[in-house]
């Protein structure tokens, strides 16, 4: 069994090699391959991944500008060769050390999908953003009425598929619109989709967080008016 995890990264100059060796010491190397995606990032984090990291992952891509977190995933999606890929955000609010947990309903033949959820209390959570909590509630309740799920964390961007079933999918969002747009059509297949408990270390604005308000109004567009075919 193989893992391909997937690293979408802008600007992250100062997490990015944190991160890959975090994956790195999570499973053995012939288990698993790691793709990051740099979105045309200008602040030196492109000078970093090919003088110090391309020969510690199996692939770099490149963007020859910044198109989006959902172009990038699409991207490297194409390049997957594992039997299950997991989507690892490159700003450490998201630990691989919860591999694991996210990867069993899986590989016991239950689930084809598996998010991770901030919202489940057993886990360690920074206090953060309420206006964030709020809109990301709202968002997953009026995207639960579109799907018929019963999801707590649609917006989180922590996520895992069978590789056939990512593959299968013709997913066309390049922003953050990403989240919502997977949510339905994986809901429109009627696959079985599972929610596992995930710590979570959310990031400040100073601190390089990038999801905005225009996001949210994106994310709602989506869902309200977008892929009822």
């Amino acid at each position: 069994m193989k893992i391909s995890i997937i690293i979408p990264c802008y600007n992250e100059i100062d997490t990015i090699e944190e991160i890959v060796n975090r994956v790195k010491a999570e499973m053995p190397n012939s288990q698993k391959e790691i793709i990051i995606i740099d979105d045309y990032s200008d602040d030196g984090t492109k000078e970093l991944l090919k003088k110090d990291l391309s020969n510690k992952v199996d692939k770099i891509i490149f963007n020859e500008r910044n198109y989006g977190k959902g172009y990038s995933l699409r991207k490297a999606i194409e390049c997957v060769t594992g039997d299950i890929v997991i989507i690892q955000d490159a700003d450490l609010e998201y630990s691989p050390s919860e591999y694991p947990a996210l990867l069993k309903p899986i590989l016991e033949n239950k689930a084809d999908v598996v998010y991770g959820t901030r919202f489940s209390y057993s886990h360690e959570r920074k206090v953060h953003f309420f206006w964030h909590t709020i809109a990301n509630k709202i968002l997953t309740l009026i995207c639960n009425i579109r799907t018929n799920l019963n999801l707590t964390d649609m917006e989180v961007g922590f996520k895992v598929f069978k590789s056939n079933v990512i593959k299968d999918l013709k997913l066309e969002e390049n922003s953050f619109g990403f989240e919502p747009e997977i949510t339905i059509k994986i809901a429109k297949k009627k696959l079985s989709i599972y929610e596992v408990g995930i710590s979570y270390y959310g990031r400040s604005y100073e601190q390089g967080k990038k999801i905005t308000l225009k996001d949210a109004y994106r994310a709602l567009y989506i869902i309200l008016f977008k892929y009822y075919n």
